[in-house]
């Protein structure tokens, strides 16, 4: 629930406001406004990663440098410029096996991970089924985001001052006063960020497979902020 922080008690109560008046302080309101700002997405993130395990610690990196190279040559045929996948994580460790009290390392896991940028959606099914087949063994984390962001950014504050000044006026007019000058605006909390829809599979099948269907929906960016300004 949205709440309003308003020191009525300058406006009320003629001691305060005396002592306000006598340190040249004006009465003031304080409230709060927010904006929302909704836009089809017009860019996508997936988290793409390839495992694999094998008998030895070289076995295992081999493989997995393999099935990587195979899911990244896939990307690239699907048309995804280069500097669209980034490296986000490599990990190789013992494959370990837990019997009677005792443990022993029956082989070796390695796990390389990208993050692939899709400013297409158009391609993005044709990203994650071109991943599926050739080699990807996990999928996980799909966002979807705004190439102009920042400028929504900037609109959903400018709207969010605009409701927060719209409510002190009300306030004001409530008790019969008029708003003077701003004393002060901050924004708060920051913007959220865009919603994270999840395609997560395992050992994916490397035959063909049809198109995976991906629905974008909106992207929300939501603006706060808390307006001080004057009473007169």
């Amino acid at each position: 629930m949205r709440t309003i922080a308003v020191l009525a008690a300058i406006l009320l109560v003629p001691g305060v406001a005396a002592a306000q008046q006598n340190n040249q302080q004006p009465p003031v309101i304080v409230t709060r406004g927010e904006a929302v700002q909704k836009r089809a997405p017009d860019q996508a993130w997936v988290s793409i990663a390839a495992e694999s395990r094998a008998a030895t610690a070289a076995q295992a990196q081999q493989a997995n440098a393999d099935a990587m190279r195979a899911v990244q040559a896939a990307l690239a045929k699907s048309g995804l410029p280069a500097d669209a996948v980034k490296t986000t994580g490599y990990s190789l460790q013992p494959d370990m096996e837990y019997s009677g009290g005792r443990s022993r390392v029956r082989g070796y896991i390695a796990r390389n991970s990208i993050e692939v940028r899709v400013d297409d959606l158009q391609k993005l099914s044709t990203v994650i089924d071109a991943a599926g087949q050739s080699g990807a063994t996990n999928m996980s984390g799909l966002r979807f985001d705004l190439k102009d962001r920042a400028n929504v950014e900037r609109e959903a504050l400018r709207l969010a001052v605009q409701d927060a000044m719209a409510r002190a006026r009300a306030i004001a007019a409530g008790a019969n006063a008029q708003i003077g000058a701003i004393v002060r605006i901050d924004e708060q909390g920051g913007f959220e960020p865009p919603p994270m829809p999840m395609y997560r599979t395992q050992t994916l099948a490397v035959e063909a497979a049809p198109q995976t269907p991906i629905t974008p929906g909106e992207v929300e960016i939501r603006a706060q902020v808390t307006l001080t300004v004057a009473v007169r």
